[in-house]
């Protein structure tokens, strides 16, 4: 890999593509870019992912699916082949993808590094499964537990239609969608969270660009016996200590969705009752930030080997 090495964004011009080329004003690397004109051009973006060393897909799911065929057209010709990050929900859960959460496990930095082909986690699993996968790792959740999870995000997460009406119109000031109960980001969070009973998961969409809450009741009572507030707490806090990004917090009576707008980091915290039979928890992130442009650095970096300058 070469000492600047060269990283090519295939979306470039969308609301991801437009996150992640500002970050990477903070890293190390040169950005090659296509002429606007020709940015759906096939053989412009094949000559360009040729000169790269890292494609980053900012791109619908079959768009994404075409894009790596064109990588895999590449090295069946025997040219330079770059790793690829996908930020769609295309490969998420494929076999041979590497899921883009540095955080997941005390190894997956490491098998970022190594890997060729990495998916960048979405905005809602990745507040789900911070939450949820130290839990069952600790054993004080089993994979059986019946986990519901509730969630809003500002518009900015609903792509350029969403964004456009609700800029140009105002509105709607909360809408729930996903009332089917098969949002996409199901197999994700089932997968990567260990879970062995498919979640009940209703995402909401509020008037604010930026900012996103995910929170999970647990009944106390259906946790492993003896389990209690204090020990979900340290099992998070145990899991994160040594993240950069990630932060378990005191509880608080009342959150703000957008607190964390324009930041890469995500907030973790765990709400009792005074009882303690009952707990909400909580993760609050910029779902544009560790929830995607921000989340898509922090993997980018480690493919690479390089650090902020």
């Amino acid at each position: 890999m070469s000492a600047e090495p060269v990283v090519f964004i295939d979306g470039e011009a969308g609301t991801t593509g437009l996150g992640i080329r500002e970050r990477l004003r903070a890293l190390p690397v040169r950005i090659h870019s296509i002429d606007p004109v020709r940015r759906k051009e096939t053989q412009a973006r094949s000559e360009a992912m040729a000169v790269a060393d890292l494609v980053v897909l900012c791109l619908p799911d079959a768009a994404s699916k075409e894009a790596v065929e064109m990588v895999e057209r590449l090295a069946a010709s025997g040219q330079r082949t770059p790793k690829v990050l996908d930020a769609s929900t295309a490969f998420r859960t494929a076999p041979g993808w590497v899921y883009g959460f540095p955080e997941l496990s005390e190894d997956q930095p490491e098998a970022i590094r190594q890997a060729s082909r990495v998916a960048n986690p979405g905005c809602y699993p990745t507040g789900a499964i911070a939450l949820l996968r130290p839990l069952i790792d600790a054993g004080l959740m089993k994979p059986d537990f019946p986990v519901t999870i509730n969630a809003v995000s500002g518009y900015t997460g609903g792509g350029r239609t969403m964004i456009e009406t609700q800029e140009k119109e105002g509105g709607p000031a909360f809408m729930l969608y996903g009332l089917g109960l098969a949002h996409k980001h199901l197999p994700e969070i089932r997968q990567h969270a260990l879970l062995e009973k498919r979640p009940i998961f209703v995402p909401s969409v509020g008037h604010f660009p930026r900012g996103m809450i995910v929170s999970i009741p647990v009944y106390m009572d259906l946790l492993v016996k003896g389990t209690t507030p204090a020990d979900l707490r340290r099992a998070l806090e145990e899991r994160y200590v040594a993240s950069s990004f990630v932060r378990v917090c005191k509880a608080e009576n009342t959150l703000v969705a957008d607190a964390l707008a324009g930041s890469d980091d995500m907030e973790l915290r765990v709400h009792a009752d005074e009882a303690n039979t009952h707990v909400v928890l909580t993760a609050r992130l910029d779902n544009l930030g560790k929830g995607a442009s921000g989340a898509a650095i922090q993997n980018i970096a480690l493919m690479l080997g390089v650090s902020p300058a």
